[in-house]
C-alpha cells in the first residue's frame, strides 16, 4: 500500500497476531480462554453490525465471545439486573454495553454500575479518572487504537503540536490526554464546536486528529502540508453507484486532503479496525489482570 497512507487494516492484523499467539499459550498452560461478552439493545443497525464484527474478532483470536441480546423494552431496573449478573459471572472476564441504549434508560447510570475490571470499553467514571492520573486502567479502544496506529507507522510526537477536533468522552477528551502523556510529549489543543478560527488552529498542527462528527469538515486549506491526519469520522452515505448502495466517508475530505498530508487514515480501513482490536487487546488485559490483579 501507498507509504502514505496508515493502513489500519494491515496494523490491526498483526496485532490480532500477538493477540491469537498470546491466547494460545494461556490455553496451553490450562487457562481459560479470555471471555467478551456485549449486550446490545433493541434493533438497531449499525449496532448488530458492530457487535457481529467483535463476535468475529473474537473468535479469529480464540477467544470466547457472548452476546446478550435485549427487546427494546428492556427497561433501567432489567438492565441494571443484567449489568449485576455480568458483573458476578466469574467467566466473564469483561464485557461491553453496545450504545446507544433506548432513551428510557440512563446511560451514565448502567456505565457506571458496570465493575471497572470489566469495563473494557474503558467508558467507567473509575476508569476515566484513573486515565487522566495516569494510573492503571482501560483506555477506551478508539483513542487506544489510534495510539497504537501512531505508534507503529513511526509518527513522531515529540514537541508536535496536535490538533483535536471533537471533545467527546469517547474519543477526543481520552486523545488530548493520552497525546499530553509523558513519552508522548505533544503540545495539544482540542477544538469544538465554540472554538473561534479553528481552521486557523488547525493549520497549526503537525497532527490533527479529526473526530468532529461531520462528514467531509476538514478540507485542504485547514491542515498544513506535511501533517499526519487521522480521521476518525466515519458516515454512511448514499451512492447509487455502489453495489451496496452507500459508500463509507470520513470527517476529511480525503482526496483533497491527501495531497498536502504526509500520512493519512483512510475511511472506511484505518481508525475503524484499531478500535475493535484494542477492545480485544484490553480483553486480554482483563483476562491477565494486568489492570487490575485478580
Amino acid at each position: 500500500m501507498d507509504n502514505k497512507i496508515i493502513d489500519g487494516k494491515a496494523v490491526s492484523e498483526q496485532i490480532k497476531k500477538e493477540i491469537a499467539a498470546e491466547v494460545a499459550d494461556m490455553i496451553d498452560h490450562g487457562i481459560a480462554a479470555p471471555h467478551l461478552a456485549a449486550v446490545i439493545v433493541g434493533e438497531d443497525g449499525a449496532s448488530k453490525t458492530y457487535v457481529a464484527s467483535k463476535e468475529k474478532a473474537c473468535h479469529s483470536v480464540g477467544m470466547t465471545s457472548s452476546v446478550y441480546r435485549l427487546p427494546e423494552s428492556t427497561t433501567e431496573k432489567e438492565m441494571l439486573d443484567m449489568v449485576e449478573f455480568l458483573n458476578n459471572d466469574p467467566e466473564i472476564d469483561g464485557y461491553i454495553i453496545q450504545l446507544p441504549l433506548p432513551k428510557h434508560i440512563d446511560e451514565n447510570k448502567v456505565i457506571n454500575a458496570i465493575k471497572p475490571s470489566k469495563d473494557v470499553d474503558g467508558f467507567t467514571s473509575v476508569n476515566a479518572g484513573r486515565m487522566q492520573l495516569g494510573h492503571p486502567c482501560f483506555i477506551p479502544a478508539t483513542p487506544n487504537g489510534i495510539m497504537e496506529l501512531i505508534k507503529r507507522s513511526g509518527v513522531e510526537t515529540v514537541g508536535k503540536n496536535v490538533v483535536v477536533l471533537g471533545r467527546s468522552n469517547i474519543v477526543g477528551t481520552p486523545m488530548a490526554i493520552l497525546m499530553s502523556r509523558k513519552g508522548i510529549d505533544a503540545t495539544v489543543t482540542m477544538c469544538h464546536s465554540r472554538t473561534k478560527n479553528l481552521p486557523e488552529i488547525a493549520r497549526q498542527a503537525d497532527i490533527l486528529i479529526a473526530a468532529i462528527g461531520k462528514q467531509g469538515f476538514v478540507t485542504a486549506d485547514m491542515v498544513k502540508p506535511g501533517a499526519v491526519v487521522i480521521d476518525v469520522g466515519i458516515h454512511r452515505i448514499e451512492d447509487a453507484s455502489s453495489p451496496k448502495g452507500y459508500k463509507i466517508m470520513g470527517d476529511v475530505d480525503y482526496d483533497e486532503v491527501y495531497k498536502v498530508a504526509s500520512k493519512i487514515t483512510p475511511v472506511p480501513g484505518g481508525v475503524g479496525p484499531m478500535t475493535i482490536v484494542s477492545l480485544l487487546q484490553n480483553t486480554l488485559k482483563a483476562a491477565k489482570g494486568e489492570v487490575y490483579p485478580k
